[in-house]
């Protein structure tokens, strides 16, 4: 569909005379319940009728009250629960022609012709296959006197949009499929625990996570907790491996280690294609090393609990995207499924993804674990890189007698300290020495540098906060100690990690180039902030520790309102002037407005809130969630619209307030948050190798380009270094915020999810795109 046609569609409009209905199959996973809601709310919106269909294939099979009309209240306070709450069942009689004849009859009758299924691959296969043969399916129906004539023709075409739920992350052309983001979350929740006490007795800790065919879940808690050893199907070990485990393990308890911990997927196979187990591995370590060995298997747990902020957003947005692409099918549109790569809503041809994920269990039968490597995605060889290289102290044999230091800069944010160590891990690989620099740029200007090797960084992933310490203080009025101290320590390259000081800091340093030839080394930013504020960048470090901790706040501030009725809650963020903290916790939190200084407010829209609210009130869903940016006005404060929600609300509802301040800053990292940090880290030093490289002329380090000093950012769907003096023009400095910011796209999808009057901008919804040339490494 152009854009020009897009534009003119009035998508209020869209869905009038159409009917979807949503299901849920397979292995439920944490998040599938915000994408429910999505769907409805949305579907909804455009005119449409939805319908739950519950239990999965099998209700649809059995009609009846399993298929039974959704409205906006029914998805109220969905959000936060794990699980799906209109059920799902594994479904044999959905197989058989017979059942799918049933189910499509139960359609026909209903004039549903809009199937949204939320599942993993092997219900978007059925789903696919449902509609491939729906014309003939509705001639036996016709032939057997079921449906009508009329029937028929009404429901001629069947649109199927698929959404992947599964916790494992298993299907191919997506980057993060629904519940695998808040799996990882429970995984690391226990690793968290069982290193403390693990510590305490010296203990090795074998942990098995779920992924019969995938690795995902255990690549990724394994770099996000600094694992020793990982097993994971694509890749089994090489032959010889069980000397190899334990040469590791008693490596690490060598240089003071106390403990070890080894996380093995449940599909884990040696090169013969033997299961690799929990018990066989405790038995390996115990025999061998005498190690004192406990298994834990996490089995369902990792199923189970809140959906992490991710899911949610991730869940709402995939809902929303679903929704536009049934209603703009033709009969020509191939079935598809709708995700997100990097920040980028996607649609990608069922089929082909599920040709490729099937591509992946072909090459590890065949024995092409590397092929199957490539065929995850980017994303995945990315892991399985940047785990090979830190997970294992291989220093090269001739040290490159190159110094580089790393600094944090500003507020302390949960991730900084994954930085610095996948970024010491990843210099000391590459045979520089590694300094640290203590509390910012006054540590610099003032000696307060030392060496860091290996160990000095272990068990950093998990730790919140900065462990080099940090401070605000800008290098302006030090250049002169600080051109002393790298010109002391001979410092080569620099890596500067924090937030919008560290970006302003760095553009200082290439200032003072002209002046001080010491400040001639490359460097790079790494942003890590909780106001995710700083250019060149769509996230940072810390933003989604952050995220989760308001979030969750926000889940029991509604859990109380819920309690006492006609109740509405005004919470304030952090963020500086940047609204990202009170947009994405709105959506995720399920909030009724979210005031931020991006998008300027007056009093009528104030008084347009309240009335909103006031109307919420006469339904069931007795209360409200208002978040409001610490700086989104200065004279419409936290407690000017509590003051006003307080009076113009009496006698319908009545108004409390918390401000959550510094506890956003605080908590140990999420999964997101230090995988992203490790690889942010790694990638900033090996970027550095290369500038060295350019840089070193007639025996001596001198980078004064403006490419040699980067911000590292992820930009849409890459990992990207943009020249600190090209970001400039895209900042705000006065307000400390980037002039474009992705995410204000999506605030319209907050509002209409919170039953506000306002039009979808439709032009920016995805096409299809293709993922076999894309993925397949055989055709690159």
């Amino acid at each position: 569909m152009s854009k020009n046609l897009q534009l003119v569609t009035d998508p209020t409009k869209m869905g009038l005379g159409r009917s979807i209905a949503v299901l849920t199959s397979g292995g439920d996973a944490q998040g599938m319940n915000a994408a429910v809601r999505a769907t409805v709310r949305v579907g909804l919106y455009t005119g449409a009728k939805v319908y739950f269909i519950h239990e999965g294939y099998q209700g649809l099979v059995d009609g009846g009250e399993n298929i039974r009309p959704a409205t906006w209240e029914s998805v109220s306070m969905m959000l936060q629960l794990g699980g799906t709450v209109i059920g799902s069942a594994r479904c044999k009689d959905f197989r058989a022609r017979e059942g799918r004849m049933k189910a499509a009859c139960n359609l026909v009758k209903l004039g549903i012709t809009n199937l949204c299924v939320i599942g993993g691959d092997g219900s978007l296969t059925g789903a696919n296959e449902f509609r491939t043969e729906w014309s003939a399916l509705l001639a036996d129906l016709l032939r057997a006197g079921k449906i009508t004539d009329e029937e028929a023709k009404k429901s001629s075409h069947l649109n199927i949009v698929g959404m992947v739920g599964s916790i494992d992350n298993d299907f191919c052309g997506t980057d993060m499929t629904i519940g695998t983001d808040s799996a990882l979350h429970r995984i690391i929740e226990v690793v968290d625990a069982i290193t403390t006490t693990a510590q305490s007795h010296q203990r090795t800790f074998i942990l098995e996570v779920m992924g019969r065919h995938c690795g995902y879940l255990a690549l990724v808690s394994a770099l996000a907790c600094g694992a020793d050893w990982v097993f994971i199907p694509e890749m089994p070990p090489d032959d010889g491996w069980e000397e190899h485990l334990c040469r590791r393990l008693a490596n690490q308890r060598a240089r003071g280690s106390r403990l070890n911990v080894i996380i093995v997927a449940e599909g884990a196979m040696s090169r013969d294609g033997k299961p690799i187990s929990s018990d066989l591995i405790k038995k390996l370590v115990t025999d061998r090393l005498g190690f004192d060995t406990r298994t834990t298997v996490l089995g369902h747990v990792q199923r189970g609990g809140t959906p992490s902020a991710f899911d949610r957003i991730l869940g709402s947005r995939m809902g929303v995207e679903a929704v536009m692409a049934l209603l703009e099918a033709t009969p020509d549109t191939p079935a598809c499924v709708v995700s997100l790569s990097g920040n980028q809503a996607v649609r990608l041809p069922l089929m082909e993804c599920v040709q490729v994920t099937k591509d992946v269990t072909a090459a590890m039968a065949e024995g092409r674990f590397e092929d199957a490597i490539k065929l995850r995605g980017k994303s995945f060889e990315n892991n399985w890189n940047t785990y090979k290289l830190l997970a294992h102290i291989n220093p090269p044999d001739v040290k490159s007698n190159i110094n580089v230091a790393i600094i944090n800069i500003g507020a302390p944010c949960a991730g900084m300290n994954a930085a610095v160590r996948a970024a010491v891990r990843m210099g000391f690989i590459q045979g520089h020495n590694m300094l640290a620099v203590h509390d910012g740029f006054d540590g610099l200007a003032h000696g307060q540098v030392e060496p860091i090797n290996w160990t000095s960084v272990s068990g950093w992933t998990g730790l919140g906060g900065s462990m080099l310490g940090t401070k605000r203080t800008l290098p302006g009025k030090l250049m002169e100690e600080i051109s002393q101290s790298i010109s002391k320590y001979n410092i080569h390259a620099l890596v500067i990690i924090g937030g919008f000081e560290a970006y302003v800091g760095g553009l200082e340093m290439v200032q003072a180039r002209e002046k001080y030839e010491e400040m001639c080394i490359p460097m790079v930013v790494i942003p890590a902030t909780v106001s995710n504020n700083v250019p060149g960048s769509d996230f940072s470090i810390g933003a989604d520790t952050a995220l989760n901790t308001i979030t969750s706040t926000c889940d029991r501030i509604k859990q109380s309102a819920a309690g006492t009725k006609r109740r509405v809650f005004l919470v304030e963020t952090m963020g500086g002037y940047c609204g990202y903290l009170a947009t994405m916790a709105g959506l995720a939190a399920g909030a009724d407005a979210a005031y931020i200084f991006e998008e300027k407010f007056n009093i009528k829209d104030l008084e347009g809130n309240v009335e909103h609210l006031v109307e919420k009130m006469k339904t069931t869903v007795k209360r409200g969630l208002v978040l409001r940016n610490e700086n989104s006005n200065a004279n419409y404060t936290t407690d000017f619209i509590f003051n006003l929600y307080s009076e113009e609300g009496k006698g319908v509802f009545d108004c409390r307030k918390n401000v959550l301040g510094h506890m956003q800053q605080g908590g140990t990292p999420t999964p997101f948050d230090r995988n992203f940090g490790t690889k942010m880290g790694a990638k900033s030093v090996l970027w550095l190798t290369e500038k060295l490289k350019e840089c070193y002329r007639h025996g001596r380090i001198f980078a004064n380009t403006a490419n040699s000093a980067c911000v590292l950012g992820m930009k849409k769907r890459a990992l990207t270094f943009q020249p600190l003096a090209e970001l400039k023009g895209d900042t705000d400095f006065e307000h400390r915020i980037p002039k474009t910011q992705w995410w204000l796209k999506i605030r319209p999808i907050m509002k209409i999810l919170a039953k506000y009057d306002i039009k979808l901008d439709t032009s920016e919804h995805a096409f299809m795109e293709h993922v076999i040339k894309k993925r397949n490494p055989l055709c690159n």
